[in-house]
């Protein structure tokens, strides 16, 4: 790529990278889940009036709402009350080989010795998270993990979508997404949504952070590279998410710069270039 278009690759996952930090410190103001739900009603709200989908498309648009929407977002913004920002965005890349597994299975993809070796790499690099004082307790592990299969089948139902524009996806999907946040934000933090009188310019700069600069500039400016550039170009400079937040986590909010951290980082990111040297997915893994 030019250098041009170099430069604004890394300006988008830098963007990413502090979202992960924006969102951590917008969680202790909001409930997160209903932080969630703001954040997609803000996309909504400024996208669909700008796009259209199908009848046929509006199946595949619904349940990719509740899949990256409800689940992988609805989760990682749960989990991230529970973990470090910089630790949550390297196991959040455990979606990369839950991906290629699936589309092992489902859609009959070859696995290939190379991207085996990917797969043993990632978990590697997650048994060296582990032995660090950074491993989130067991929920917010969970979380994690269940946010990173919501991410992985997203993108085997996107691959599937007739015709449809990524923007299109983003503002319709969010706003299918916002009611079933709003639920189960209400079941899960009735008694919390009091917060939102009380937040501080964290919480909303969370909220307006993650929809306009993550989301709609961020992922425009992604996919505005992927319809200039080859995937294989463009898709590798999203390895760079993991180690950036964990550096914009050690500096700007003190999280724990363990040496189990660092070298986890290093080898699930490198499993995960192994797994996407012949890209299998279409989505950057971020927040």
């Amino acid at each position: 790529m030019p250098f041009r278009d170099q430069l604004l690759a890394v300006a988008i996952v830098c963007v990413w990278a502090l979202n992960m930090i924006a969102i951590k410190l917008g969680v202790a103001e909001i409930p997160p889940v209903l932080t969630t739900a703001l954040r997609f009603m803000v996309v909504s709200l400024l996208v669909v009036p700008f796009t259209r989908i199908t009848w046929r498309q509006l199946p595949s648009v619904m349940l990719v709402s509740v899949t990256f929407g409800s689940i992988h977002f609805g989760m990682l913004f749960a989990a991230l009350e529970h973990a470090e920002a910089g630790t949550s965005s390297v196991i959040i890349q455990i979606g990369a080989p839950i991906a290629t597994l699936l589309a092992c299975l489902w859609l009959r993809e070859p696995l290939g010795a190379v991207r085996m070796l990917g797969l043993v790499i990632s978990v590697a690099g997650i048994a060296l998270l582990a032995m660090g004082p950074t491993m989130p307790p067991p929920i917010g592990l969970a979380l994690l993990v269940m946010s990173a299969t919501g991410w992985a089948i997203t993108n085997l139902v996107v691959k599937q979508v007739p015709g449809i524009s990524p923007m299109a996806m983003m503002g319709w999907s969010s706003l299918f997404s916002v009611p079933q946040l709003l639920v189960a934000s209400w079941l899960l933090e009735g008694e919390r949504w009091g917060m939102v009188a009380t937040a501080g310019w964290h919480g909303w700069v969370s909220v307006f952070y993650s929809a306009i600069g993550s989301s709609i500039l961020a992922y425009g400016g992604w996919y505005w590279l992927l319809r200039r550039h080859s995937v294989s170009a463009v898709v590798p400079y999203s390895m760079l998410n993991p180690p950036l937040t964990v550096l914009f986590g050690i500096v700007l909010i003190g999280d724990d710069p363990s040496p189990a951290k660092i070298a986890g980082t290093l080898v699930m990111v490198a499993g995960v270039a192994l797994i996407l040297r012949k890209p299998a997915v279409s989505l950057p893994d971020t927040a």
